[in-house]
C-alpha cells in the first residue's frame, strides 16, 4: 500500500505546532494536568516514554530540566497537593520541595508555599525533531504534496482528494481507503468537507503570545510554571528555556477570530510582566520583548472547561480517521497518538 502526506498548508509542519514553539524548543510535558481518563494524560505519558527513546537514539537534542510548579498560597498548595496524589496513581514521578530548599535551589524564584518538581519534564529542538520524522517518511517513500483542495467519498466508498503540488497550476486527484486527517489547526475544515453539515466542527482558537527576555538575571535553571487555574484555556505565562539557556515567558491565552493572527503584540506586554512577577519578582520589564506567538486549536469557546483530544474512526466512514483538539501536550503525545490511530484503523 502507497501512501502520501497531503498538506493543507503550503509547507511541512506548518500549523500549530511550528507557529507555537517558532521552531526552536517545545517542552516535554510529564503528564500532570489533565483528568486521569483523558487521552490527553495517557497520550501524553506513553508519548513522552517514546519521544525521550527517540531522541536518545537518534541523537535529537532535547534537555531533561525539569519543572517547577509553584505555589504561592494555602489554595495553591492544595492544588499541588491533589496533582501529586493524582501523579502517584499515574505512576508520573513527582515530589515537593518545600520553601527553603526551594530557596537554594532557585534564589530568584519565589514560592512562599513550596514547589512541586516533575523530574521528567524537558524540553526538545523543534526544528530537529521535524526533520527527523520528514526525512523517516522520505525514506519509506511516502511523497509529500501540498496542498488539498477538496476531500469527498465516491460511491464506492472510498475517499478522492484534490490536491496542488506546489508551483503546479493544475490539480491533481487521488483515491484512497484510508484517510488520517491529522492537520491541526485546519483539521476542522478538513474533516467539514467531508461529514454532513449536522456533524460539522466550529473551530476556536487561543492565541498564546511568548516574550524574550535578554537580561542574564535573575536566572533559573529549570521550568518554571504557576499553579494552573481552571477554565484559564492554558497552563498560565510560564518560564522555559531554550535550547542555549535563554528564558522566554508564555504563552498567555488571548482568544482569537483567525488563525492567521500570527503577530505577538506589545500590549499584552504589561499583563505578562505582571503574572511573571509573582513568581520572578526580579524581572526586569525593560528587556522583556513581544517575540513570537502560536495557536492552540481548540473545540471549545472561552471558558468552555475541558476538552480532551478527539482522536477517532468517524462512525459511517470507514477508515477516515479525524485528530481533533490537538493542542498541548500534543507535540509530546505525538508519537503515542500514531500508536493509538494505527490501533484505531488495524487493531
Amino acid at each position: 500500500m502507497r501512501s502520501k502526506v497531503l498538506q493543507i498548508q503550503r509547507r511541512l509542519f506548518s500549523t500549530s505546532v511550528s507557529r507555537s514553539s517558532d521552531f526552536a524548543h517545545c517542552v516535554i510535558h510529564a503528564g500532570i494536568y489533565y483528568p486521569e481518563q483523558s487521552l490527553k494524560t495517557k497520550l501524553c505519558i506513553r508519548g513522552k516514554e517514546l519521544l525521550y527513546d527517540l531522541c536518545e537514539r537518534q541523537s535529537i537534542p532535547h534537555k531533561r530540566l525539569g519543572k517547577w510548579i509553584l505555589a504561592q498560597n494555602e489554595n495553591e498548595r492544595e492544588i499541588l497537593e491533589g496533582l501529586h496524589k493524582k501523579c502517584i496513581r499515574l505512576g508520573v514521578p513527582t515530589k515537593f520541595i518545600e520553601k527553603n530548599e526551594a530557596e537554594k535551589l532557585e534564589p530568584d524564584v519565589y514560592a512562599p508555599f513550596g514547589v512541586l518538581s516533575s523530574p521528567t519534564t524537558g524540553i526538545i529542538s523543534v526544528h530537529d525533531y521535524m526533520t527527523y520524522l520528514a526525512s523517516t517518511l522520505e525514506q519509506f517513500d511516502i511523497s509529500f504534496q501540498t496542498s488539498v483542495e477538496s476531500l469527498r467519498r465516491t460511491k464506492n466508498g472510498n475517499y478522492e482528494i484534490t490536491a496542488r503540488s506546489t508551483g503546479d497550476s493544475e490539480p491533481f486527484t487521488i483515491t484512497a481507503d484510508v484517510v488520517i486527517n491529522s492537520a491541526g489547526l485546519s483539521a476542522p475544515l478538513v474533516s467539514n468537507m467531508l461529514l454532513p453539515k449536522e456533524r460539522h466542527v466550529i473551530p476556536y482558537y487561543a492565541k498564546g503570545n511568548y516574550f524574550s527576555y535578554s537580561a542574564l538575571k535573575p536566572k533559573v535553571s529549570r521550568l518554571i510554571y504557576p499553579c494552573p487555574v481552571e477554565g484559564l484555556g492554558g497552563l498560565g505565562t510560564h518560564l522555559t528555556l531554550d535550547m542555549a539557556g535563554r528564558m522566554r515567558f508564555g504563552p498567555d491565552v488571548e482568544w482569537v477570530d483567525n488563525p492567521d493572527d500570527l503577530v505577538a503584540r506589545d500590549s499584552r506586554l504589561q499583563e505578562a510582566v505582571g503574572a511573571v512577577s509573582t513568581y520572578l519578582p526580579g524581572i526586569r520589564r525593560d528587556v522583556l520583548t513581544a517575540d513570537y506567538c502560536g495557536i492552540r486549536p481548540k473545540l471549545q469557546p472561552k471558558g468552555g472547561g475541558f476538552q480532551d483530544f478527539v482522536i477517532r474512526e468517524e462512525e459511517g466512514f470507514k477508515g477516515f480517521v479525524n485528530l481533533l483538539g490537538i493542542e498541548s501536550p500534543g507535540l509530546t503525545s505525538s508519537l503515542g497518538i500514531a500508536e493509538m490511530v494505527d490501533e484505531v484503523l488495524y487493531k
